[in-house]
């Protein structure tokens, strides 16, 4: 049982560092409350999970492709740009109390999945801590118990989920307007500081002899 909790730890703590899908959980709660912030977190753990079964399928060489790493790049950088670009506009519209704006929970989802699925730290990390976690269990036990430890491992990154969610849709109880747009406008410049660093990241791939 220590074990299992250990890989929820390991869930958590892939979940946990500041990055574009925090960003976006941070804005989408201010703006619109509990489900879309979750939402963004729900289409991020889909990306994660395909990225593992990438792993656990050994075709993960498809995105060592330097072509497929620059356009994961480029159009990764692309998408958190524009997401920041979007936040900083519509971020003098946040209302303090319960008056919310209504972002349909698919676009959200959506959001959260391209922000993963285009991010090749993602598929870096899943190499390294998936992989090792695989190469181990395979090894010592057997599917059932990979789909345990696999699964401890998604129950962290949901825990964070939902724990990000509920933070970031609180503030709109406790903080004033000007707060919370100051929060949607550090939001949005943490996402286009994202978007240029994976863009210049692709910019690199291309300029490479």
């Amino acid at each position: 049982m220590g074990v299992f909790f250990s890989y929820i730890l390991l869930g958590l703590s892939l979940a946990a560092p500041i990055g574009p899908v925090n960003a976006a959980q941070l804005d989408r709660g201010i703006k619109g409350g509990f489900l879309p912030a979750w939402f963004v977190g729900l289409g991020a753990i889909t990306a994660d999970a395909l990225y593992m079964l990438i792993v656990y399928l050994g075709v993960v060489h498809i995105v060592e492709i330097p072509f497929v790493q620059t356009f994961l790049w480029l159009f990764g950088g692309f998408v958190l740009t524009y997401t920041g670009i979007e936040s900083m506009i519509s971020a003098k519209e946040i209302k303090a109390g319960h008056e919310r704006t209504k972002e349909p929970l698919h676009k959200s989802f959506f959001a959260g999945f391209i922000m993963s699925i285009t991010n090749p730290l993602t598929i870096l990390f899943w190499l390294g801590i998936y992989g090792s976690v695989l190469a181990k269990t395979a090894s010592s036990y057997g599917l059932e118990t990979l789909i345990l430890y696999s699964g401890a491992i998604f129950i962290g990154l949901l825990t964070w989920d939902i724990a990000m969610a509920a933070v970031s849709s609180g503030f709109r109880k406790v903080l004033n307007e000007r707060v919370l747009t100051g929060i949607a406008i550090f939001s949005g410049l943490a996402l286009i500081g994202f978007g240029f660093y994976f863009g210049w990241q692709g910019v690199s791939l291309l300029l490479e002899p």
